[in-house]
C-alpha cells in the first residue's frame, strides 16, 4: 500500500492540472491541493512537479483566474 502512495498523489494532481488547464479556472482548494503535493517531495514525481509548475507558470502569466 505505501508504494502506491506516490502514485496516488501523481493521479490526483494530473487529474487537478488537467481539469485546471481545461477550465482555464483555478480554485483556491486546488491551488492548496497543488501546493500540497508539490511540496510533498518523495510523493510527487519529475513528470507531476512539471505538470504543478506548468499550472503555476500559466497562473503567473494571466492565463488562468482564481476563483472562490
Amino acid at each position: 500500500m505505501a508504494a502506491n502512495l506516490p502514485n496516488q498523489y501523481n493521479q490526483s494532481a494530473k487529474q487537478i492540472v488537467e481539469r485546471i488547464l481545461e477550465t482555464g479556472k483555478l480554485s483556491r482548494q486546488e491551488h492548496l491541493q497543488l501546493v500540497n503535493i508539490f511540496l510533498s517531495d518523495f510523493l510527487v514525481s519529475d513528470e507531476g512537479r512539471s505538470q504543478i509548475n506548468r499550472v503555476f507558470d500559466e497562473l503567473q502569466a494571466g492565463r488562468l483566474k482564481f476563483t472562490n
